[in-house]
This record gives C-alpha cells, sequence and structure tokens, in this order.
C-alpha cells in the first residue's frame, strides 16, 4: 500500500456529478456519456464525479460501477480530475472497488457513509479508519445525511487528524455552520484537506465561508452559471456571487423538485440538448405524464440561464425554440390570474 504525497493539492473549482446515460434497453450508454462528458469539460467544469447520487449509483450493479469510472476516467484523458463515488455494500467491496478506481486513474474517491443501518459515530468512525489504512488511493468523505448514516463534525475532525490518506469531504448537508466548524478545526493541522459542498441551495455562501468548491449537481446542466458562482467569489466579486447564487436557486428548486430525484436534472440535460434516457426505476404512467408536461417549464428556465451566461440558444428535442418563450410566459401568466 502506498504512502499518500505530504501535501497534495486540494480539490478545487465546480465538480459535476455526472447523471449515468442509459440506452433504450436500460444499459449504460458509452457513447453518450462520453460526449456529454466532452461537452462538461468544454463549458469548463473543474472536474468530474461518476458514480454519485445525481448518477443514481445504487442503481447500477458493481460491474456497471467500474464500467462508469472507466469510461468517464478515459474520456476525462486527464483534461480535468475525476472523483469517483466508490461505496459499496460493505467495508472489504468497498476497498476493493478503491482500489480498481485508483489504478484507473482517479484522482480521489467519494465514500458515502454506511446506508441503510443507521450507525452509530463510533461505527461510523471505525468503517473509514478501516477503508483509509486499506487503500491505495486518496479518500474523501462523502456526508449526505438524508440518505446515509450522518458523519458528525467530531468525526470529520478526528478521522482529519489520524488519517492522512483521508484528504476532503464532501457534504451535501447545507449546514453552514458545521461547515465553518470543520474548516476551523481541520486546516491550521491539514493545509491539504478540502471542503466541498454538495448542496447547490448554499454554494455562494459555501465559498464565501471558504470552501474549497462543489459537487454540484445543477453543473451537469449548467455548467457555466455554476463555474461563474465559483470564479465570482474567487474574484472577490461576492455581490455578483450572491446575484448569481439567486439565478441557481431558481433552478435548483425546480430541479429538485420534478418528479422522484433525479428526474428533474434528466430534464434539465433535455434542455441542453442531451436525452440521457430515463432513470433506473420503472416509471408509472402518472410520473411520465408530469414530466412530460413539465418539460416546456424546464426548457424555458435552463434556455434563459444559458443565453444569459453563455449567449448559447438551446433548441432542446420537441422543437421549442427560445423565440417561443415569450408566448409560453404570457400563457402562463394568464394561467395565473385566471387562478386568482
Amino acid at each position: 500500500m502506498s504512502s499518500p504525497s505530504p501535501h497534495p493539492r486540494r480539490i478545487t473549482g465546480i465538480l459535476t456529478p455526472n447523471i449515468t446515460p442509459v440506452d433504450e434497453r436500460g444499459r449504460v450508454d458509452e457513447d453518450t456519456l462520453r460526449g456529454y462528458v466532452d461537452w462538461l469539460i468544454d463549458r469548463g467544469v473543474d472536474g468530474l464525479y461518476p458514480n454519485g447520487s445525481t448518477g443514481e449509483f445504487v442503481r447500477f450493479t458493481p460491474a456497471e460501477r467500474l464500467q462508469i469510472a472507466k469510461i468517464v476516467i478515459e474520456q476525462a484523458g486527464g483534461r480535468v480530475p475525476v472523483l469517483v463515488g466508490a461505496a459499496e455494500a460493505n467495508a472489504a467491496e468497498t476497498i476493493s472497488a478503491c482500489n480498481a478506481y485508483g489504478q484507473m486513474g482517479a484522482a480521489a474517491v467519494a465514500i458515502v457513509a454506511p446506508f441503510y443501518y443507521r450507525l452509530s459515530s463510533d461505527a461510523v468512525h471505525a468503517y473509514f479508519t478501516q477503508i483509509a489504512q486499506s487503500v491505495d488511493v486518496d479518500v474523501t468523505l462523502y456526508n449526505i445525511p438524508m440518505f446515509a448514516s450522518p458523519i458528525d463534525v467530531d468525526t470529520v475532525i478526528r478521522l482529519a487528524g489520524e488519517q492522512p490518506r483521508i484528504i476532503g469531504i464532501k457534504d451535501s448537508s447545507g449546514d453552514l455552520p458545521n461547515m465553518m466548524r470543520m474548516m476551523s478545526a481541520i486546516r491550521p493541522m491539514r493545509d491539504d484537506f478540502s471542503f466541498l459542498t454538495g448542496w447547490d441551495a448554499s454554494l455562494a455562501p459555501m465559498l464565501i465561508a471558504g470552501v474549497d468548491g462543489g459537487t454540484n449537481a445543477t453543473s451537469g446542466v449548467v455548467p457555466e452559471l455554476t463555474r461563474a458562482i465559483h470564479r465570482s467569489v474567487v474574484a472577490g466579486e461576492i455581490d455578483q456571487a450572491m446575484r448569481l447564487q439567486f439565478d441557481l436557486l431558481a433552478l435548483f428548486d425546480r430541479m429538485i423538485g420534478l418528479g422522484e430525484f433525479p428526474d428533474g436534472f434528466r430534464a434539465g440535460t433535455r434542455s441542453r440538448g442531451w436525452d440521457l434516457g430515463p432513470g433506473r426505476v420503472p416509471y408509472s404512467d402518472a410520473r411520465k405524464a408530469r414530466l412530460q408536461s413539465a418539460q416546456w417549464e424546464m426548457d424555458t428556465i435552463v434556455a434563459t440561464a444559458t443565453q444569459k451566461f453563455s449567449g448559447e440558444q438551446t433548441v432542446p428535442p420537441g422543437g421549442f425554440s427560445l423565440e417561443s418563450i415569450q408566448s409560453i410566459v404570457s400563457r402562463v401568466m394568464q394561467q395565473l390570474a385566471n387562478a386568482t
């Protein structure tokens, strides 16, 4: 087992937790995934994050997860770092996956705390300790308490002090005070430790507070906007960053509220011209109808954002064009007036 470098460069910027494209038979769509990776990199993302929650990692087999990571790492070709989600059903399988991803060329792996069974803080600490002492790749903790056992502040601080192989945390709780508590305690002893936020609704406030970057689902739809927020904070343009954050918040709220996660983000990519297929769970007729009826609204929101930040005119599948936005908005306003 190799030793980590003493002061590796922090993971910084916006890393995209990319959706996993599937074809009409439900298989991983390699060609589309490679094209999507190029598209994201061309639009300035700072890294990629396959096999995350947005990529629906739990709905793919271990072999498929290895396939997805291999495709993304190969296609990125060193242009941006790749942080691979490596959570499996138990510590032994997670360790095996981590080492496989490291051999593929992953910059690091992200590991969610054990899910399904809710574990104590002590058990979470033991789980990550075993992994950190057994892998040949750098590890970032992934705190997502809505889906898995929480990784509390004291446990993060303890692991950062004990395990040099653990080089950062991705926190999707959106808890700004707890993030600040972690940074305050860890940065004096670990200058190499990265802090990443996975909650899009608080991206700018987190960056302003000092986090290194984000792994944000919206960056898979509007990479120009999330990049602009990060770069504005880096440049000290805080007012601009907060203005952009309110734009991002409107997008994020609509995407996360549409259908079953990550339906809204798949709808958003369709608005950019990328049909990445359906998710990996069966769709009821009602769900299909709801998503279809909401697609035009998503098209409007995303088209407005992309025109504002990139000058791009998005014409999504189905023939919707920017020229029809005004008539759609007028129709919505009329519906609202009739409802009051």
